[in-house]
């Protein structure tokens, strides 16, 4: 089990990877944990706090989760 209230790289891509996971994301490969930083740390788990606790979501749903770690991706690059 992760201590998620300790940033850093090993929680960081337990997360991403969640998430890509739940969210089915065909381009998943295209999201690697290595595009994001430590300093994003709570933006992706408030997103990962959010996609693991929903059962079901919306296609729109999906593609805003998508956008914002796509702009938290782009952000770290």
């Amino acid at each position: 089990m992760h201590n998620l209230e300790e940033p850093n790289r090993e929680n960081l891509e337990y997360m991403i990877d969640s998430i890509k996971t739940k969210l089915r994301m065909a381009s998943g490969a295209a999201m690697q944990p290595s595009h994001f930083q430590l300093d994003q740390y709570e933006d992706v788990k408030d997103l990962y706090d959010h996609v693991a606790g929903k059962q079901n979501f919306s296609i729109s749903e999906v593609e805003a989760l998508v956008s914002e770690l796509g702009r938290l991706r782009t952000s770290a690059t």
